[in-house]
């Protein structure tokens, strides 16, 4: 229902923004009735799931659950978004993209919901990224203001880190667990506190939820997160993107928890973004900037409960959740509201504003005692319960009191901010009067508010009504039922006792507001904005500088750091080697392989030496080629000399073509000092892969090999096992590199095409060329080898299957023959004779052999399997016929088709109508 909402706005944009509001919130409705449908399920102690198999390989399931946790939050997601639907109906001003907010806000949404259902950690981690780039999306909504740009950066990058951190910390707990499925994990808790890689894990999966938590340090992005419109922080603050760490850690609560380490980290965590955030708040002057502060601390407070980790620790945790949720949204809307009345959230600029707006006064004045923990109201049952455990909590030894000194410090740095957002906006006169005239918002841009105002006040005096969410959420945490009653009255203790210093101390301490301003102003402004985009702008500065050090435009440079990091890499691993020959005897060298090494090493050393001579040293580097089709003909590889011999060939007139437009001869460029240099790291590269053969081929290495011998004839009904593996196995493969080479021909032919050159007339050393382009020996040989290369390339493409041969030897040998036709005659006579394109050959190669894959669906059989059998024909006798000829024969059009493209377009450049160099004077 949420991946509805969020295609709805964009397709009802066109109807009315009163139409496209109601779209939008339909689903979201649907949804949450959806969910509360399924409680009675849970409550007769049923889980509801679902999960389907997605990328089974990696252990990624589509797998949702619905439990009591995930009950709780879904709740506050999708309730508390549908009042934040109604609230920016009004908020949004009728010029602004209102269809394109709605759907980002419901692909946010959409992605919350996703994390708390998430039954897979794999699934959980990727909506957990999906609300890091939806929220991006939202606080930069006023992309035309630099603060919300800059402020969506700063979440994007604090939250990216911390989810990578995260991801690897997920892999390391679903591994430790032996698999990705939350409820696997979630009873591996002794095998997984039992792990020597269990701290590496908890403080990478303790990053991810404190940098989306906004925990100290990594509270600073979210104060800036402030540029978004009102609805947004309404939403993000109270019920969603800042409360995912938080899930985080009560959804893993159950495996990971429990810890010494665990208890110190997420409790001391916790203390500090509380009172660093309570500190703040006081001091803001900043409606939006105060109420992210506190939010700051509330979340701290969370987290220290979720820290301390007893049953009633987790019971008063996601109490104040719930609360938290209600008093904070409301205050966030209710600053809207002021905003959006007044022109201004600056309390210098207001005050006084109960007069005019009494309505709103009243309803930020409720939320506001609620945030304080005033009797009566909610969020005083749920700071009591956190005073309570504070008290009782043995951590950190003799030194256990600290905690309910600061959790009392923390509740009065609470009354004191909420106490001064009151009474500075509607109570005290305002220093300078506002951009607009104050007056009440409408009814329905009211109605959010009064309702979240009301269930403050409704649970604070009936908490009972909260039992049984919070029981079922408990449940889902602990694993265990646990029995509680929540009061408003437990008697004189000392949790009340904190709770009354807080108020009393509160109230004093913002009556010493004013001092406690003028202290502050001693300490030097920091403004976190400026100190991460200018931290972003040196490490810019520095990446450029490296990288202008590094990338200097010397492909030799490049080369070298490319070699030499090889040479490194395959030297650390033959140090490792005791010996470098291995037990496995090697074959006795004869004469013939001495004779081809030697020449060989004489064409290699001929390509250096003579490299500035291109036409030689091309004939030099043929020479290596030829020697190594060869060597694989020797070696009992007659399909790779096959292949190597027809590409060698197709390679030397590619680059004949290509260099003719060059100079003969270049000049030298090298110095001495480079060239010692390129010398002995090729000497070293060439000792260090020798002996890294040799050691290879003096082992035994059990490959994969033997699998596809004894498959390739009842798998792939052809006994010629290189063939098999092409067209077969991995055909797969071979369809994708045949793609890439059709698309490189398209890309080839529409650089060459009507690209003109100007013939160079004579040679490197200034002889002239001969004027009989077209030789009559060329011509006649050419007449006699056309139709016998052809014939070759048919039998070598039919007997591909069997024997050594196939649809990429038979398309080389066709584009050769074709190619000498060129070079024969010329590209005039040739086209009038061969009067169609290239193009489609290579397009209609790749399309057959897509085709005969996808044959294999109308078989319910997996895309690329081939079917063979054998058939008897009149005439001809039994002959075994396999649908992979037809895959065979794309990659022959294919291999066709994208050769020609290049070469007879490269030789169009030189035909008679171009222009030459004596033309052009």
């Amino acid at each position: 229902m949420a991946l509805l909402g969020v295609v709805v706005p964009l397709l009802t944009r066109q109807r009315g923004r009163r139409f496209c509001s109601l779209a939008t919130a339909a689903p979201a409705i649907l949804a949450l009735l959806l969910v509360f449908s399924q409680v009675p399920a849970l409550l007769a102690g049923d889980l509801p799931r679902f999960q389907l198999a997605w990328v089974p390989q990696l252990g990624l399931d589509l797998a949702f659950r619905l439990d009591g946790l995930s009950l709780l939050f879904v709740s506050l997601i999708l309730g508390i978004g549908l009042l934040i639907l109604l609230y920016a109906h009004y908020y949004l001003e009728a010029h602004e993209p209102f269809a394109r907010f709605y759907s980002f806000l419901m692909l946010f949404m959409l992605s919350m919901v996703g994390i708390v259902m998430a039954d897979n950690l794999l699934l959980l981690w990727l909506f957990w990224e999906l609300t890091s780039l939806s929220s991006f999306l939202l606080i930069g909504f006023w992309s035309h203001w630099t603060d919300a740009r800059k402020g969506a950066r700063m979440a994007l990058t604090v939250t990216g880190a911390g989810g990578l951190a995260l991801l690897a910390g997920l892999l390391l707990l679903g591994d430790m667990a032996g698999s990705f499925d939350l409820g696997v994990v979630l009873e591996s808790r002794e095998a997984i506190l039992a792990d020597p890689r269990y701290p590496l894990m908890l403080v990478l999966v303790l990053l991810g939820a404190f940098t989306k938590s906004a925990q100290f340090p990594f509270h600073f992005w979210l104060p800036h997160a402030m540029a978004a419109p009102t609805p947004v922080s309404a939403y993000l603050h109270s019920a969603t993107m800042v409360k995912a760490g938080i899930f985080l850690m009560a959804r893993l609560h159950p495996a990971i928890a429990g810890s010494e380490a665990w208890e110190l980290i997420v409790t001391l965590t916790g203390m500090a973004t509380l009172l660093y955030g309570a500190w703040f708040a006081l001091l803001k002057t900043d409606l939006k900037a105060i109420l992210a502060f506190s939010t700051v601390s509330h979340l701290g407070l969370i987290t220290v409960l979720l820290g301390i980790g007893s049953p009633l620790a987790i019971l008063a945790a996601l109490f104040h959740i719930l609360n938290h949720a209600t008093f904070k949204a409301a205050l966030f809307m209710s600053a809207g509201i002021i905003d959006h009345e007044t022109g201004t959230r600056e309390l210098g600029r207001l005050g006084g504003l109960r007069r005019a707006m009494p309505v709103t006064a009243l309803l930020t004045s409720l939320t506001a005692a609620a945030m304080a923990g005033v009797p009566l109201f909610n969020g005083f049952l749920s700071k009591e319960m956190f005073f309570a455990e504070a008290a009782a909590s043995p951590l950190l030894g003799g030194l256990s009191w600290l905690l309910p000194v600061l959790a009392t410090l923390g509740g009065i740095l609470s009354v004191a901010y909420s106490l001064r957002l009151v009474h500075a906006v509607f109570f005290k006169p305002a220093r300078k009067a506002p951009p607009k005239s104050p007056h009440e918002p409408p009814r329905l841009m009211r109605a959010p508010v009064e309702l979240l105002a009301a269930l403050c006040v409704l649970v604070g005096l009936l908490p009972v009504i909260a039992e049984v969410p919070l029981g079922l959420a408990v449940e889902a945490v602990l694993l265990t039922p646990l029995e509680f009653h929540l009061a408003i009255w437990h008697g004189l203790n000392l949790p009340l006792l904190m709770s009354v210093i807080a108020l009393i101390a509160g109230v004093l301490l913002y009556a010493l507001h004013a001092h406690l301003r003028q202290f502050g102003r001693q300490f030097s402004p920091m403004d976190a904005r400026l100190i991460f985009e200018g931290a972003v702008q040196r490490l810019m500065t520095w990446s450029e500088r490296l990288t202008v050090r590094l990338e200097n435009g010397s492909l030799q440079r490049y080369m070298s750091w490319l070699l030499g990091a090889a040479l490194l890499l395959g030297a650390i691993g033959l140090l490792q080697l005791p010996s470098l020959a291995g037990a496995r005897p090697t074959q006795e060298a004869d004469g013939i392989l001495l004779l081809g090494a030697a020449l060989m090493i004489f064409g290699a050393l001929g390509t250096v030496a003579t490299h500035r001579y291109r036409l030689i040293s091309l004939l030099m580097l043929s020479v290596v080629g030829l020697v190594v089709s060869l060597t694989f003909a020797r070696f009992s590889a007659p399909d790779l000399a096959l292949t190597q011999l027809s590409v060698e060939v197709v390679t030397m007139i590619l680059l004949m073509l290509a260099l003719f437009f060059l100079p003969q001869k270049t000049p030298r460029e090298s110095s001495a000092g480079r060239n010692i240099r390129d010398l002995g790291l090729a000497a070293s590269l060439g000792m260090v892969v020798a002996s890294l053969n040799y050691a290879v081929l003096t082992r035994d290495n059990h490959g994969i090999s033997d699998f596809f011998i004894a498959n390739s004839v009842p798998g792939g009904g052809g006994h010629n096992v290189v063939n098999v593996i092409l067209v077969d196995f991995r055909g797969f493969d071979t369809l994708g590199e045949i793609t890439v080479l059709a698309l490189a021909g398209l890309a080839i032919f529409k650089l060459l095409n009507r690209l003109r050159l100007f013939m160079p007339h004579s040679d490197g050393e200034g002889r002239v060329w001969s004027p009989d382009r077209y030789p009559l020996i060329l011509t006649s040989v050419s007449q006699a080898l056309l139709p016998l290369a052809l014939l070759v390339s048919a039998f070598i493409f039919l007997r591909g299957h069997n024997l050594p041969g196939g649809g990429f030897i038979a398309g080389l040998i066709t584009a050769v023959a074709l190619i000498l036709v060129y070079m024969a005659r010329g590209v005039e006579w040739t086209q009038q004779r061969l009067d169609f394109q290239y193009q489609p050959v290579a397009i209609a190669g790749v399309a057959i052999a897509t085709l005969t894959g996808l044959g294999s669906w109308l078989f319910g059989r997996p895309f690329l399997t081939s079917a063979f059998g054998h058939f008897h024909i009149p005439a001809i006798g039994d002959i075994e016929l396999a649908t992979a000829m037809l895959f065979d024969l794309g990659v022959y059009l294919a291999v066709v088709g994208a050769t020609l493209m290049i070469l007879a377009n490269l030789g169009k450049l030189t035909t008679p109508h171009r222009p030459s160099k004596e033309e052009k004077h």
